[in-house]
């Protein structure tokens, strides 16, 4: 099982404010579902919640602090450790989909990043976090047209002859 996170953000790296994505952008859900079918996605109880339910198609695993937090049709986890040993279990790769402090906790153990970029600067609360260009790089870059335009791009984390990854 390969960890990759997935995520949108803006010009500014806002991800979300409050339980809300801060935009609509045509397309943009539909290369989510594309890049996630099929596999096992880890989020935060906040990210979950601003979804709704679990998505059709692949699993979810998500994480909360809280003892007895249960959702119907998933599998909860206190920490990230347990979340992707949950996941391990599961179908697919695995996808960290939010929110900003699991992503920063995720990114030490990620094998490659899906990020997309919306054209766009917008005020919110939750952020995705720097990572080091050094330790990823730069495979795939796509640039869609929309009522907001986008970029994606994948990285992957860069394997250095006989170091170790973490």
């Amino acid at each position: 099982m390969k960890t990759y996170l997935i995520a949108a953000r803006s010009l500014n790296n806002v991800i979300g404010r409050g339980l809300e994505i801060p935009w609509r952008v045509k397309g943009e859900q539909k290369l989510f579902k594309e890049i996630t079918m099929g596999h096992t996605l880890v989020m935060g109880r906040k990210t979950f919640e601003s979804i709704g339910r679990p998505l059709p198609g692949r699993d979810t695993v998500i994480m909360s602090r809280r003892n007895n937090y249960r959702q119907d049709g998933c599998s909860v986890a206190a920490t990230l450790e347990d979340a992707l040993a949950i996941a391990r279990s599961l179908r697919g790769d695995c996808f960290v989909a939010g929110g900003g402090e699991i992503y920063l906790q995720a990114i030490p153990l990620a094998d490659g990043i899906h990020l997309t970029t919306i054209h766009t600067e917008v005020e919110g609360d939750v952020w995705f976090p720097d990572f080091s260009e050094q330790a990823f790089e730069l495979k795939r870059e796509v640039r869609y047209r929309s009522n907001k335009d986008y970029t994606y791009r994948y990285f992957e984390r860069v394997k250095r002859p006989g170091c170790k990854t973490i």
